[in-house]
């Protein structure tokens, strides 16, 4: 049976250009409206972790990358004020792995991947109906930091998989122009997803009009996904 795995860095909330309002809701109820199997985020607010199994209907597994200066409800509404100035200053960030309530989904634990000094990253891994596991990463801005947390990445999602598991290498890497042995074809941008040694489809992403709702375009990036067969 296919899996779909798809992923989008969220830009906690924000469309392009940012406006005062925010567009969480609305990012969520978007990228899982057809029902893919798993979904990894970048870049989610804390305050609407919370939020997201009700939103997309999927199981939700995430990390705190950086944890917020207010509490959760304080943020949200801090944030409201004005969504494109305030970001992540106040609320803090997060990664979630959104999985099919049809699934078995598994808490792998994460890693730091981000050396002193560094905006916190992370890595975090999500075992998917016991065939794979799913590593959601997003990597610092410079190609020699992004390319040793993606290293770090792989490293760790190996080395949390299972016998005949199918590793899955996904979200905003911050590289474009990679290739890693033993993994299918990246895209042209910075966000991939990344899968070793199976059939894969050739990486979708997603065209503007289809993340644009009433004239607005949702985020800074586009989801990018592909089919496991």
């Amino acid at each position: 049976m296919p899996l779909i795995v798809r992923t989008w860095n969220i830009f906690h909330g924000n469309a392009l250009p940012p406006r005062r309002r925010g567009y969480l809701r609305e990012m969520i109820e978007l990228v899982c409206r057809d029902s893919p199997d798993v979904v990894c985020l970048q870049e989610v607010p804390v305050w609407g972790i919370a939020r997201l199994e009700e939103w997309s209907s999927m199981q939700a597994l995430a990390v705190v990358t950086r944890s917020p200066r207010v509490p959760g409800q304080t943020a949200a509404r801090i944030t409201r004020w004005n969504q494109g100035f305030f970001r992540s200053a106040f609320v803090g960030q997060g990664n979630a792995v959104l999985v099919a309530r049809s699934l078995a989904a598994e808490d792998r634990g994460h890693m730091q991947i981000s050396d002193r000094g560094r905006e916190r990253r992370v890595v975090q891994a999500v075992g998917v109906a016991e065939k794979y596991l799913v590593a959601n990463l997003h990597a610092n801005h410079g190609r020699e930091d992004a390319q040793l947390e993606l290293e770090r990445s792989r490293a760790f999602a190996e080395a949390a998989s299972r016998v005949d598991e199918i590793v899955v290498l996904a979200g905003d890497f911050n590289l474009s122009d990679i290739q890693l042995d033993g993994y299918s074809n990246p895209t042209t941008g910075i966000d991939h997803v990344l899968v070793q040694d199976a059939s894969v489809s050739a990486p979708l992403v997603w065209p503007t009009e289809r993340r644009e709702q009433n004239g607005v375009v949702l985020s800074d990036h586009a989801p990018v996904e592909v089919t496991i067969w």
